[in-house]
């Protein structure tokens, strides 16, 4: 039973999702870190790191992991708003849980950041894959 259940989670768009969500945090990071190094704000720094490592995680996303191959630009502005909005919306549960969790559970902020990573990373792939990049019923052509 528990084979079953490691087959039916560990398959190619899982693993691919995993793969580029490591990627997607390296490229936040190496932004921040740049941007810091030149003398820009943190807060600047944090933000301007966020939007191009949304972007990127969109990307991949799209393209790599859920393989969603419409180029139409209609199709694309309702996914890329559908995603920024969804990344949005698990940032501010990451702040809610981690207030919840460090403040008001007083658990250990480094303990909570990583339960609180993984409930981000399964909310973000289930976005993915519910809303914004759901198979049709027919590709266009």
């Amino acid at each position: 039973m528990i084979r079953k259940i490691w087959d039916k989670v560990m398959n190619r768009e899982v693993i691919s999702y995993l793969i580029f969500g490591v990627l997607t945090t390296l490229v936040n990071w190496v932004v921040y870190w740049f941007m810091v190094k030149a003398g820009i704000d943190y807060r600047a720094a944090t933000a301007a790191a966020w939007v191009v490592s949304v972007l990127f995680a969109f990307i991949v996303n799209k393209i790599f992991v859920f393989q969603s191959y419409d180029l139409h630009l209609s199709f694309v502005m309702k996914e890329i708003l559908s995603f920024t909005a969804c990344r949005a919306a698990s940032g501010v549960m990451e702040m809610i849980l981690m207030v919840i969790m460090v403040s008001w559970l007083k658990m250990d902020e480094y303990v909570s950041k990583i339960l609180v990573s993984v409930v981000v990373v399964i909310a973000n792939y289930g976005f993915s894959k519910v809303f914004i990049f759901r198979k049709r019923e027919e590709e266009p052509l």
